[in-house]
């Protein structure tokens, strides 16, 4: 057999080792800057522009510093952007600023993967808006029987086809907004939720672990 010199060998070596080595270099991790005061192990990361968003999924690895896990993925927020810290009312078209626990899921259809509790909803479930009522800012079932004014319909075809709650005004007080939703994207801003196209919502509902937090910025 002919033998290749010794300079051609290693040639070929090196091209073949070569582009492994930017294949390593390319895989560095890419960190989120999240400035929080908490410690949770998951943050979906939206930081908005007007009423579009960007939105990042980070894993924790040590005290202050977060790894972008999945993303970024690009959807919207309120019409109106996101409010100042602390400025959110109802009706105001902005998506609160602000970071919130995720809760349970809901949808038109079977749950696609998210690992917490899960409503399949029909025409009977609604999540109360009405400020003055004593439910403000909870899921309820129809039929109203005087409990409140105005209601969200939750069984909305497509952008609640799978949506998730943020944890938004939990301590209900009036007028500080409700029904804040992470759900399918229509291509135009929201009345106050956040949206993804349905590829990218599916990813973030089943990336998530019990625990895992929404921070919202501008």
């Amino acid at each position: 057999m002919k033998r290749l010199p010794l300079v051609l060998v290693m040639v070929s070596l090196l091209g073949l080792w070569a582009p492994a080595t930017a294949s390593v270099a390319s895989a560095a991790p890419v960190y989120c800057t999240v400035k929080l005061t908490l410690t949770v192990r998951q943050i979906i990361w939206v930081k908005g522009s007007g009423s579009s968003q960007t939105t990042r999924l980070c894993a924790f690895v040590s005290p202050g510093r977060y790894v972008m896990q999945r993303g970024p993925y690009v959807g919207h927020v309120g019409w109106n952007g996101v409010a100042a810290p602390g400025a959110k009312r109802e009706g105001d078209g902005k998506t609160p600023y602000g970071a919130y626990p995720m809760r349970a899921g809901f949808g038109i259809h079977a749950n696609p993967g998210l690992a917490s509790f899960w409503l399949v909803t029909d025409a009977r479930d609604v999540w109360v808006d009405d400020s003055r009522s004593r439910l403000y800012n909870t899921h309820q079932r129809l039929p109203v029987n005087g409990r409140w004014a105005s209601a969200e319909r939750m069984r909305l075809s497509p952008a609640y086809s799978y949506a998730q709650v943020i944890g938004y005004n939990e301590a209900r007080t009036p007028g500080r907004g409700s029904a804040i939703f992470l759900h399918v994207d229509q291509g135009r801003g929201t009345a106050g939720c956040v949206s993804l196209p349905t590829p990218s919502l599916l990813a973030v509902l089943r990336w998530q672990k019990p625990g895992a937090w929404i921070w919202i910025t501008r």
